[in-house]
């Protein structure tokens, strides 16, 4: 490429990340959950509902590295640490962000395997509850 489509590819990549920064507070927030306010706690009741990890009520986090956290804090029936995996994203959850799944294998204990939803958007959020199955380790 030459030096002068690298400077207009350089200063388009500018102008849209200045396009983001100055989005409204309305717009969909990549570090934050998609709902806010009340909508946000509302979702988070009606998620109460369901099993935490599952579909319909994912494990709340902040960001990848909360994901991992909380997982890393989860024992099987025999004490150790299962073993997880991150099977990818799954679709739009109900808290309106992308969800993400992950399988988890206990070695020697029991549950032998399980799918844990989660949901990393949830800035600041640490989850102190566990997923059926397993207990948690206090920090």
């Amino acid at each position: 490429m030459t030096t002068r489509l690298h400077r207009a590819l350089a200063l388009a990549g500018a102008l849209a990340l200045t396009a983001c920064a100055t989005s409204s507070d309305d717009d969909f927030d990549l570090f934050g959950s998609a709902l806010k306010g009340t909508e946000l706690e509302s979702a988070i009741a009606a998620a109460a509902v369901h099993p935490l990890g599952s579909e319909k009520n994912p494990v709340r986090a902040n960001m990848p590295a909360g994901e991992r956290a909380y997982l890393e804090r989860l024992r099987c029936s025999d004490g150790n640490a299962p073993a997880f995996e991150r099977g990818g994203s799954v679709g739009t959850g109900p808290h309106g962000t992308i969800m993400d799944i992950y399988e988890l294998r206990c070695l020697s204990g029991q549950p032998a395997t399980s799918s844990v939803y989660m949901d990393m958007y949830h800035a600041d959020y640490v989850e102190n509850r566990t997923v059926s199955g397993f207990s948690i380790k206090s920090n």
